[in-house]
C-alpha cells in the first residue's frame, strides 16, 4: 500500500514540476539553431522565435493531456541498479519483458525522442513547414529533458530522501540566476545512425550522475546555515520563498559545473538530431520553404548573437523569455 502510494505520488509531483524550467528550454532550443549547417540555418534562424518560444509546448501539454506526463521522463531505477543493462532498447520488447503498463508507468523518455525525430523526419520529406517546426521543438523538448539527471529517477524531486524541492534547484534555480554566464559552446551537429540508440545513451549519462546531485545537496544542506538556505524572491509579480542565491551558487560550485555541461550536451545534441532527420529526409531545399523573413535588423542581432555563441560568451536570455520562465517559476511552485 505504501509503495503503491508513492508510486502515485510521483506520477502527481511529476505532472507538476516544469521540466528544465522555461528558462533551460528556451535557451537549449535557441542555441541549437546554431549548430546548424548553412543548409538548414538559413531555416532555422528565419524561425527562431517559434522554435524558441514552443520550446515549452511540450510541458504545457501536461496540464490537458494525461498521457503526455510520461514522456518526460524515465524512472531507471525502478528496473534495477543497472537497469540499461536489462532494460530492451526496442519497446516492444520491453513491454513483454515488464507489460506496457509497467513501461509507460515509469516513463518512456528515450522512445519518445525515437517517436518524435521520425515525426521530423516525415515532415521534412513532406516539405511541411508548419510540422516541421513544430516536430522540431518538440523533439528538442524531449531530448533536453533526457539531459537531467533528476529525470531518470524515482526520487525525481528528492521527496525520497527529505529533499523536496531540489528538482527546481537544480534545473532552473540554478539556471536563471547563473545561465548569462556560462559557455555554451557546443560546437557543430553531427549525424546520428541510430536515434533510438543515441536517446538512450543520454539518459544512461544523466542517470550516472543522479546519486552526485542528489548526495552533493544533502551534504551541502547540513552544512549551511538554515537561515540562509531560503529567501523571498520575485517570481512574475509575486514574492516567493524560494533557494536563496548564496545557496543556489553553493549548491552549483559544489556540482562542479554539472548543469552547464548538461546544458551545453543538450544544445549539441538537440541540433545532431535536427540535423540527421534532415539528411535522413534527403536533405530537402529549407530555404524554399521559409514563409516569413526576417528583417535585416533582426538577421543582424541573430547574426550578432551566434558569433557570439561560437566564441564561447553568453548571451543574455531575451527579457521577454525571462519574464516567462519566471512567471511559470511562480506557478509551478504553487504560489
Amino acid at each position: 500500500m505504501k509503495k503503491s502510494f508513492l508510486c502515485l505520488l510521483g506520477m502527481l509531483v511529476a505532472l507538476t514540476c516544469s521540466s528544465w524550467g522555461f528558462y533551460a528550454h528556451y535557451r537549449i532550443n535557441r542555441l541549437a539553431v546554431f549548430t546548424l549547417p548553412k543548409a538548414m540555418a538559413v531555416f532555422y534562424e528565419n524561425h527562431i522565435g517559434y522554435i524558441t518560444e514552443h520550446a515549452v509546448s511540450a510541458d504545457k501539454r501536461r496540464y490537458v493531456d494525461s498521457t503526455e506526463g510520461p514522456r518526460h521522463f524515465l524512472d531507471a531505477d525502478h528496473y534495477g541498479r543497472n537497469p540499461f543493462s536489462t532494460l530492451p532498447e526496442n519497446y516492444d520488447d520491453a513491454a513483454i519483458k515488464y507489460s506496457a503498463d509497467t513501461i509507460n508507468k515509469y516513463g518512456i523518455l528515450p522512445w519518445t525522442i525515437d517517436m518524435e525525430y521520425h515525426t521530423l523526419v516525415k515532415a521534412l520529406k513532406a516539405h511541411d513547414t508548419s510540422a516541421i517546426l513544430s516536430a522540431s521543438a518538440n523533439l528538442g523538448h524531449y531530448v533536453a529533458d533526457a539531459h537531467v539527471p533528476l529525470h531518470l529517477t524515482l526520487n525525481f524531486n528528492g521527496q525520497l530522501t527529505g529533499q523536496t524541492g531540489i528538482h527546481a534547484l537544480w534545473e532552473s534555480r540554478i539556471p536563471e540566476l547563473f545561465g548569462d554566464s556560462y559557455n555554451y559552446y557546443a560546437g557543430k551537429a553531427v549525424y546520428i545512425d541510430d536515434p533510438l540508440k543515441k536517446a538512450f545513451r543520454i539518459c544512461q549519462a544523466s542517470f550516472r550522475e543522479v546519486d552526485s546531485v542528489l548526495r552533493l545537496e544533502r551534504l551541502l544542506s547540513k552544512t549551511f546555515p538554515p537561515d540562509k538556505k531560503y529567501e523571498m524572491v520575485k517570481h512574475g509579480n509575486r514574492m516567493v520563498k524560494d533557494y536563496s542565491a548564496e545557496y543556489s551558487r553553493a549548491y552549483q560550485r559544489v556540482l562542479k559545473g554539472m548543469v552547464e555541461r548538461r546544458m551545453r550536451a543538450a544544445i549539441r545534441d538537440v541540433g545532431s538530431y535536427w540535423y540527421s532527420a534532415w539528411v535522413d529526409a534527403g536533405q530537402p531545399d529549407l530555404g524554399k520553404l521559409i514563409k516569413d523573413t526576417l528583417t535585416a535588423d533582426e538577421l543582424k542581432e541573430i547574426s550578432k548573437e551566434e558569433t557570439l555563441y561560437k566564441t564561447g560568451k553568453s548571451v543574455a536570455l531575451t527579457k521577454a523569455y525571462a519574464d516567462k520562465s519566471s512567471q511559470t517559476n511562480q506557478k509551478e511552485q504553487g504560489n
